[in-house]
């Protein structure tokens, strides 16, 4: 009991270091891919093609086990990436995987450091059972314990393992004996904390059994077989139609079919919906990187998230359980979002006080319910979530909707828990985002953060119809102008390959182009593990100027001349002082802006555009920068070290 007490009390990344356990814990990145099969194809073959598009959730270890259906367990897993566990079949022989079930995982360490002997599948003691999880256990302390008292020897630091042997016992002995869902289910009830957990049994090699809580899984139906799997890339090579999980569900997979009840047994409904995207949109399409294509794509992801919202002279959400009375009685707007989520949200305050004349606040979803911040029912929490499992953002909806506050949802993913269970939902539609930096989704959430506030303003009256039609119109036009700039891109590659050398770079704006130059500076320490910083410009002399030094390279996003004269006079003086002191100035400026020419030792000029909607295409030259700095630097673009695509655990 004192260790559940302990594993109740203590933060996360305190938990793991009561007895020695968990050494090589790592918080930052806790996010693993997992992929199940029942069908009549090879589950090895299927199982790594899955991993392979789900490699960005995860590259400390990949794993794979594979049922022969005559009572056999094979299973093979490898530190490293998914290439090293490809070395190691072809050195065992993949013909020991012969079967058509199995399940695979590819795992960022959370419980235990990225070696062999953590990496998933785990299995019980007789090898029978296997075992693959993505989450947090935080009770296994406890549960390891009393694993330990009855003799069981641990082959693992890891949390997971310890759901193996809990399995294995279910199965074995009392009420649950001899059934493998009521097995699974005995076990998960035990459970705290997010997981999505995903068992097979050498003796039941017909199914896969997988359970979820605060963790994403979704089932795939195909002809003749079925899958389960932590993003739908794992699966859209065989099939489209997919079924989003609930909370707190068990689902059974079996070649013919699949069954979905809660915790408990009762039978539970699970939604179904048709992935809008094929095979094509998960891979690379011939570019070197994902990320690459992603930028690429920009353009049709912007479309595609405007596209249907504005019909009949109205701005349309695609989930609406929220009234115009609703949103009429809405008296300040807070958004939370981690990451470039929150810089697009930062960018969104800007666009919504303009329009609606409400306050707007905008929080980092990990630091919003730990500050007791001021809800009731008239706040609007718009919550800024790729995925929609980030962990932090969805108990940041959690605590919101506690506080009797309405929550609005802008995400990625069809079907994810955040829209669930939010009272309005408004999806990106951008496609899947498969490298770890942020691309194309976020222009996306600036798009449809700008949707968000120009429905506000429709239903509150801030502005009459012809005006919303109007600014949804330049919205529109936005697309276009991204592929200007996307064609005009290869003087920021070689600059990006000059400045691949520099020990920091700093990035300055204004406005709307304070959030820019702060995700522009994200951009370069998530790709290119450089030093970059943001500054507000007229925070410069507050401090900053300090940095300054000869040679030092300095991004500046200029202001419009027009929309904006008064800040951009001001910019200019700041790129004027820093150049003064040696720095090497690159500017960000409309096309046609002369007046920078003399201050900018390299000058990037963009299409002219409302100032609101700037961000959209000044936001690109520092993608494609940040890109070639790292790929001149010799990183992997997609696959940046410490980090995942989707943080799911605190």
């Amino acid at each position: 009991m004192v260790y559940t007490k302990c594993a109740r009390d203590l933060g996360k990344s305190e938990l793991l270091t009561l007895s020695g356990y968990g050494r090589g814990l790592a918080t930052l990145s806790p996010v693993c891919g997992i992929v199940g099969y029942v069908g009549h194809r090879s589950a090895l073959d299927v199982v790594l093609d899955g991993l392979r598009r789900m490699e960005y959730r995860g590259y400390d270890s990949a794993g794979v086990a594979v049922l022969d259906g005559d009572g056999g367990l094979t299973v093979e897993r490898k530190a490293g990436r998914l290439a090293n566990l490809e070395a190691r079949l072809d050195e065992v022989g993949r013909d020991a995987f012969a079967g058509t079930s199995g399940m695979g995982h590819t795992r960022w360490a959370t419980h235990g450091a990225p070696v062999d002997r953590n990496s998933h599948p785990h299995r019980d003691g007789t090898g029978k059972v296997a075992v693959v999880h993505n989450g947090i256990i935080e009770n296994f302390i406890a549960l390891r314990t009393e694993l330990e008292g009855f003799g069981v020897e641990m082959a693992s630091d890891t949390d997971s393992e310890t759901a193996a042997h809990l399995v294995a016992r279910a199965y074995a002995e009392g009420g649950t004996a001899g059934d493998l869902t009521e097995s699974v289910r005995a076990v998960v009830r035990r459970l705290e904390g997010a997981f999505t957990l995903v068992v097979t049994h050498a003796d039941v090699p017909d199914q896969v059994v997988a359970a979820r809580r605060s963790s994403p899984l979704v089932v795939g139906v195909g002809e003749g077989e079925h899958f389960v799997a932590s993003d739908v890339s794992a699966f859209i090579e065989h099939t489209r139609q997919a079924v989003e999980l609930g909370q707190d569900q068990v689902v059974v997979i079996t070649a013919d079919g699949y069954e979905v009840t809660d915790f408990h047994g009762e039978p539970a409904t699970a939604k179904p919906f048709t992935v809008d995207w094929d095979l094509s949109a998960a891979e690379k399409g011939g570019h070197d990187y994902f990320m690459l294509k992603e930028i690429e794509e920009q353009p049709e992801a912007l479309a595609n998230t405007l596209r249907g919202h504005f019909d009949g002279g109205r701005i349309i959400l695609d989930e609406q359980r929220l009234s115009d009375q609703d949103l009429r009685d809405v008296d300040k707007v807070i958004v939370v979002a981690c990451g470039s989520a929150y810089h697009s949200g930062l960018i969104a305050k800007y666009a919504i006080e303009h329009w609606t004349r409400l306050p707007v606040e905008v929080e980092l979803a990990s630091e919003f319910r730990y500050r007791d911040p001021v809800l009731d029912r008239d706040t609007l929490v718009v919550a800024v979530s790729q995925s929609g499992e980030t962990a932090d953002t969805l108990e940041a909806v959690r605590h919101a909707r506690e506080q009797k506050a309405r929550v609005l949802a802008v995400c990625n993913t069809n079907g994810a828990q955040i829209p669930r269970e939010s009272d309005a939902v408004l999806y990106t539609h951008a496609g899947p985002e498969i490298g770890v930096a942020s691309t194309k989704a976020f222009l996306a959430q600036i798009a449809a953060n700008y949707l968000v506030g120009l429905a506000l303003a429709q239903a509150r009256g801030t502005k009459y119809p012809d005006e919303v039609a109007r600014e949804f119109r330049e919205l529109e036009a936005m697309p276009d102008a991204v592929a200007r700039v996307l064609g005009t891109t290869e003087q920021v590659r070689a600059l990006g390959r000059e400045l691949a050398d520099s020990k920091a770079v700093l990035f300055l704006g204004r406005h709307v182009g304070y959030p820019v130059a702060l995700e522009g500076a994200l951009k370069l320490k998530e790709l290119a593990y450089m030093h970059a910083e943001g500054f507000a410009a007229g925070e410069l002399k507050h401090g900053p100027i300090a940095l300054i030094e000869e040679g030092l390279p300095v991004v500046v996003v200029m202001p419009s001349p027009k929309g904006r004269a008064v800040l951009h006079s001001k910019m200019v003086s700041n790129i004027s002082e820093i150049q003064a002191r040696g720095a090497r100035t690159i500017v960000i400026a409309e096309e046609g802006d002369e007046t920078v020419r003399p201050f900018a030792d390299h000058l990037i000029e963009i299409p002219a555009v409302p100032t609101l909607l700037q961000p959209l295409i000044s936001t690109v030259p520092l993608q494609v920068l940040a890109a070639e700095i790292a790929r001149s630097r010799g990183y992997d673009v997609d696959k940046p070290r410490n980090l995942a695509k989707s943080v799911t655990v605190e």
